[in-house]
Parts: C-alpha cells; structure tokens; sequence
C-alpha cells in the first residue's frame, strides 16, 4: 500500500510539474493549422486564389491533420513519446520554414499539408500527460493540456495577425519556426526518458488497423468521435469566416484588430478549463447538455456583426462550449483503454480535424453566397445537430460517460 501511495504522489508530482509545459508545447504546435485564417486575404491576393475558394488554405492543412492523426499519432502506443515528439517537433520547424519561402501556390499547399501533418504532435503529448496523471486528476490535467491546444488555437489568430501587419504574412510562418526549434529542444530536455513501451509487439500495420478497430469496441469512442463533428464543424465555421465581414466596409477592420478576437474566445476556452474536474466528478453527460445549449444559443450573439461587443459575448460563449465538451469528451474517452491512449486520441481526433476542415470550406462558400446571415444560419444548425446527437445518445443508454 506504502509503494502504491508512492507510485501515485510521484504521478501527480510528475503531471503538476509537466502540465504547463505541455500546455505551451500544444498550442504552439496546433497554432500552425489556423495562422492562415486572419491571413486569408494577403494569401490570396499574393497567390491569385478567388475570396470564394481561399479556404481551400486551411482545408488543406486540417486534412492532412487529419491524415496525420491516423499515421503518426498511434505510434505514441509504441515508441518513445519523448523522442516521437522531438523529431516531429524538428520537421515541423522545417516544414514551417519551408512555408515561409514559398514562391508558388503549388509549394505553399506542399508545405501547409506537412505542417498539418506534423502538427499532430499534440495529441501525443495529451496521451502523454494523460498516463502521467494519476486517475483522480486526470480530467483536470487533461483539461489544463487541452485548454494549451485551444488557447493556441484562438490565439494564433491574435499573433499570426500582429506579425502580418508588422512583416508581412511570410514572418508568421518563419515566427513559428523558430518557436518549434526551441521548443523541441526544451521538451527534449524536459520529458522523462526510458517511458515504457505498451504494445511493442504490433507491427506499424496492425497498429493502424488496432486504431480503427477501437471503434467497433468502444462506444465512448464512437459517441464522442461522431458528436466531435459537428463540434468542431460549428468552430470553424465561426473562426474561418469572421475574417472576411471584419475586413470589409464598413468595418474594415486591420489584421491586428482581427487578430485580437481571438483573445475573447481564449477567454471562454480557459473559461472552460473545470470541465475536466467535472468529468472527474461524474458529471460528464450533464456539461456536455449544458454546453452544446450554450452553443446553440452563442449564434445569436455571433449574428449581431455590426455590434462589436454581442460577437465578443457570443465567440466567448461558442468557445467556452467548445472547450468543455471536448475536455470532457478526452477525459472520458482516455479513462477507458490505458494501454491505447494515443490510438483512442488519434480516432477520436480525425473527427475532431474532419469537422473542422468541412466547417472551414463551407463557411466561405456560404459566405459568398449569402453572406453572414448565411454563416450564422449554418453554425446554427451544426450547433443544434450536436445537441440533437447528444440527447439521441441518451435514449438507449443513459450514463455517465
């Protein structure tokens, strides 16, 4: 009993210490994905590509997201997650350099497609901090990581503009390369070494084949992959276009000042960072309601374009649901199979990166053909098919998961 209080007093010791830094090293990877959104009139002037299919630029880099969740995420079930993270943190820096310099179109979608490959780096370092957690406060240290990923993400709006209205939009990509470079290096030096190997046994192929196969073993996973669609559809649909009304007449708003919304939705997303103590508690069904009805309700708001701060209320309010129901969702999903953390993460994730890269293109489309109305109506009815989904996933089987 002595040695078992001591093993947990060394995990929580262990999560506490790593916590923030994995929280920093999450947003600064997945910041990569959404620098373009605030950028995607410079892009698209510099490169000829028409306002209508411009967001094709961060369609590509969420795909590749996506396809980077199935092929390198599951490898954190069997190699070294601290060596796993520092090579990919390493290639990210180049690829992000790689960005920086493009002369063409062509080689810009090359160079965002392995960002969004790479920036998957992520979700290994969730699994991660996951497994360092003792099992009481894992939701809570999941949510501090997983608030790290969205802060970064919302934030990435507020430095990718700043950066671009100080040196042009190429410093934002050569900005984060230097940033990866260093911070590969701390994470190097700062994660433990020697991290034991759960499946070694299974060859790159059946590791693969093990991650689809969760799907049909867990239902957790599946009701919270398939609920993380439309999520993250709603965000995006929201964070891809906002761009476009606030740097038009009559608002006209600069790259800085667009940028800077992205401080509001970092404040519903830290906001938000108790849910994880909530699913902890057993309260996991009952903040997913209470936050898929908050996201509903934030179109509304959102809808008031021309009323500053009724969009600042509504962004905080879609982010801060946004955030609790994914923290949440991870909680749940990483209590159920320790021994395939990273395989469970990647699943649930290539829904989280679908959502997101299908919201990124048909909010533009929509925008050009109907304008904002058009875009609060759809992220309405993204938001309200979350809500429907989740109380159907009720009906047949109430519980706390």
């Amino acid at each position: 009993m002595d040695r078992e209080t001591s093993r947990h007093k060394g995990k929580r010791t262990a999560a506490r210490r790593a916590a923030p830094a994995f929280a920093a090293a999450c947003g600064l990877a997945v910041a990569s994905v959404y620098y373009s959104q605030p950028l995607l009139d410079d892009i698209a002037g510099e490169f000829g590509i028409s306002r209508s299919s411009v967001g094709i630029v961060v369609t590509v880099t969420q795909l590749c997201y996506a396809l980077g969740l199935l092929l390198l995420v599951p490898l954190g079930d069997r190699l070294d997650r601290r060596r796993l993270i520092a090579v990919q943190m390493l290639l990210s820096s180049i690829a992000l350099a790689a960005v920086g310099l493009a002369p063409s179109a062509a080689l810009l979608f090359v160079g965002l497609a392995v960002v969004g490959l790479l920036a998957v780096v992520a979700q290994t370092m969730v699994a991660f901090a996951a497994d360092l957690a003792a099992p009481d406060e894992r939701g809570r240290i999941v949510g501090q990581v997983t608030s790290g990923i969205v802060i970064g993400i919302l934030l990435a709006r507020t430095v990718a503009g700043t950066l671009a209205q100080l040196a042009g939009w190429r410093s934002v990509y050569w900005f984060s390369a230097m940033s990866a470079l260093v911070l590969g290096a701390v994470l190097w030096l700062l994660l433990p070494s020697g991290e034991t190997r759960r499946t070694p046994s299974l060859s790159y192929p059946r590791l693969i084949r093990s991650t689809l196969a969760l799907f049909a073993e867990e239902r957790v996973l599946r009701v919270r992959a398939l609920l993380a669609l439309p999520l993250f559809a709603s965000f995006s649909i929201l964070w891809t276009s906002l761009v476009l009304p606030l740097s038009s007449p009559p608002l006209s708003l600069s790259h800085a000042a667009i940028g800077s919304f992205g401080l509001a939705g970092a404040a519903g997303a830290l906001a938000a960072s108790r849910a994880g103590r909530l699913a902890d508690r057993g309260f996991g069904q009952r903040t997913t309601g209470v936050s898929l009805a908050l996201l509903l309700a934030s179109w509304m708001f959102i809808h008031s374009i021309s009323s500053l701060p009724m969009l600042i209320l509504g962004i905080v309010l879609l982010d801060l649901a946004v955030q609790a129901v994914h923290v949440t969702s991870q909680s749940l999903i990483l209590a159920a199979r320790p021994e395939a953390r990273s395989r469970l993460t990647a699943g649930y994730m290539i829904f989280y990166s679908l959502g997101s890269a299908s919201g990124s293109i048909a909010s533009t489309q929509v925008y050009a053909r109907a304008g904002w109305d058009g875009v609060c109506l759809l992220g309405a009815a993204v938001s309200a098919t979350a809500l429907l989904f989740w109380a159907l996933t009720l009906r047949p089987r109430q519980t706390a998961k």
